[in-house]
């Protein structure tokens, strides 16, 4: 077991997210990102697979299932797996029972910044001294095809990782707390509006 090495690298990943949050105005979220991981079920599983290059989940998944995923996934919603649904019984797109069983929901825009926030620093905390900015979007690109997430999000995603990657870190964070101020600039006239 790799106690002390698994901590140190998930408080350095807590570390890497809050800031790159605090950088786009997710105060709250950047305290409180993946706190689910000191937890005993996602701490210890992690120390047992920890690997240093990769997360200890994959390791866990390969070997048994992850059951410290699971209990991860379903408490963090920056994560696109959180939001997996069952389609509504009267959705008229929905045409078959094969249809039937899941849908993707659109991720709220302040959960897919921490999604961004979340896989650049996981790429920094991985990849170490060879990191490069194109490396989220590769690492979301080579999923492309094998997960679930809905279209909106996986194009809203990937806007934010394609900034980075030709414009850098300043520019895509820029870039991210421009989206959550406009969104918010939008949510504050509709409600006056509507009154």
């Amino acid at each position: 077991m790799r106690i002390w090495a698994h901590f140190k690298t998930i408080t350095r990943h807590r570390w890497a997210v809050r800031r790159l949050c605090f950088k786009v105005g997710l105060y709250w979220q950047g305290l409180t990102h993946d706190l689910s991981k000191y937890s005993p079920q996602e701490f210890l599983p992690g120390c047992r697979y920890y690997q240093g290059f990769r997360s200890p989940n994959d390791q866990e998944r390969q070997e048994t299932g992850s059951r410290a995923w699971m209990h991860h996934k379903g408490r963090n919603k920056h994560h696109f797996e959180y939001w997996i649904d069952y389609p509504r019984r009267d959705d008229p797109t929905q045409k078959t029972d094969t249809d039937r069983r899941f849908q993707a929901v659109e991720m709220p825009l302040k959960y897919v910044a921490e999604m961004f926030c979340d896989r650049v620093a996981a790429c920094k905390i991985y990849r170490g001294k060879d990191y490069t900015p194109a490396d989220p979007l590769a690492y979301l690109e080579k999923g492309r095809g094998y997960v679930f997430i809905h279209p909106k999000t996986q194009e809203l995603i990937t806007q934010m990782l394609t900034v980075l990657r030709d414009e850098g870190e300043d520019a895509a964070c820029a870039y991210v707390k421009k989206l959550l101020q406009d969104e918010k600039s939008n949510i504050f006239v509709e409600e006056r509006s509507s009154l």
